[in-house]
């Protein structure tokens, strides 16, 4: 298996960014010449001693003294020839050949093993990491196969997206249309009950169609149309109150917001997420016109905004529930909609790397929810404060 290969490994520092076998090489270098330095020191004192003729029994000891200092250094100089040899050979080679083996799975070529035979440490070091190397290449390939099958089942998700938004709502507009041309043909022929069974049929379908088409948004989140760029937080909320223009005039809705900045997503979500957050408010608005103010400020690496209004807000036992999708706290009768429209805030707001969450209300009522969203790498703002605005 080859993938993409590693960085490369950092730098080393000070005495670290000589090569092991530099040290002892060094090292060999300086105990050599110590011993020859000692050797030659020794038989120079030898030599000395001599020419002072001494006795014949001093003599003698002289003789066997230098006997053994040339059999002490002759099995010093094989010790440290064997030494050399042992540290080339069970050190440095296998050091070697281990560095070589890893520069080759860095490279890219995962499968490659990892093994020394000697020295027992290193063989042991070896086995440990050559047994990480093969978790670490089964984990990606069951990511990788797991990658490939929720490919597989986002193409399948975009086939049914499809169907669902055709398909399966054609059926649906012909059962309203033809139980509404029922009701119009034999309207005087049917009492209040056969009336009363039409119109459930179509409120039921058209509520089928609004849920399939609310449904079709929460799946498209983060699959389509999902480049993030950077975006005009006040133009993505100019587009929403352009869409809502009609719901706001209808109920005398007035929407102020604060000078609003670029952030970093995708313009066509989070204009739903600010069209969502506006119509939900003005649906659950109290006695009084429906009033909705938008602000942001800067925290840290992300812009936090937030959704105030008026209306009869959430008690704080409901603050997780309101979140889950088909969650909701009202009749349809009363507050009508299909419960998906805060769970779709939310996703869209965590595709984008944030949170959304409902804050305490305050003294005076009404909800206030908040979010965060990254911010641009200027992080500049474009719009100034507006005045109030009812579309």
């Amino acid at each position: 298996m080859s993938i993409h290969p590693l960085p490369p490994p950092k730098e080393p520092t000070g005495l670290g960014r000589l090569p092991l076998a530099r040290w002892f090489l060094f090292t060999g270098a300086v105990a050599t010449v110590a011993f020859v330095a000692g050797a030659v020191v020794v038989m120079l004192m030898i030599a000395r001693t001599r020419a002072l003729r001494p006795r014949p029994d001093v003599a003698e000891q002289l003789g066997q003294l230098n006997a053994a200092l040339i059999v002490l250094f002759s099995v010093l100089l094989a010790c440290g020839v064997g030494l050399t040899v042992i540290v080339r050979y069970a050190v440095l080679k296998p050091i070697d050949q281990l560095t070589e083996q890893v520069r080759t799975v860095a490279a890219g070529d995962f499968d490659h093993a990892l093994h020394v035979d000697r020295p027992a440490e290193l063989a042991e070091l070896s086995s440990h990491v050559d047994a990480m190397r093969g978790r670490i290449v089964s984990a990606w390939r069951v990511a990788s196969d797991q990658a490939e099958e929720l490919r597989r089942s986002n193409g399948e998700l975009e086939q049914f997206a499809y169907v669902a938004s055709h398909d399966l709502q054609e059926p649906l507009r012909k059962v309203a249309s033809f139980t509404q041309m029922l009701e119009q043909r034999y309207g005087p022929q049917l009492d209040g009950r056969a009336r009363q069974y039409i119109h459930y049929a179509v409120d039921g379908a058209k509520r089928m169609q609004l849920l399939i088409n609310d449904l079709l948004d929460f799946s498209r989140v983060g699959r389509v149309t999902g480049e993030k760029t950077v975006t005009d937080s006040g133009a993505a909320l100019d587009r929403a109150l352009d869409n809502l223009s009609a719901v706001l005039e209808d109920t005398g809705a007035t929407v102020t917001r604060d000078e609003l900045p670029q952030v970093r997503g995708n313009r066509t979500q989070l204009t739903q997420l600010f069209q969502n957050l506006i119509e939900n408010a003005v649906k659950f608005r109290s006695e009084e016109p429906p009033r909705v103010h938008v602000a942001a400020r800067r925290r840290g690496e992300v812009w936090e905004f937030a959704c105030s209004d008026n209306g009869i807000g959430v008690e704080p036992r409901y603050a997780d529930r309101i979140f889950l999708i088909f969650q909701r706290l009202h009749p349809r009768d009363v507050y009508p909609g299909t419960g998906i429209g805060l769970a779709l805030c939310r996703k869209i707001v965590e595709y984008h790397g944030g949170q959304l969450w409902l804050d305490d209300t305050g003294p005076g009522g009404g909800a206030t929810f908040r979010w965060t969203l990254p911010a641009a790498a200027d992080g500049g703002s474009t719009h100034g404060e507006a005045g109030d605005g009812d579309g």
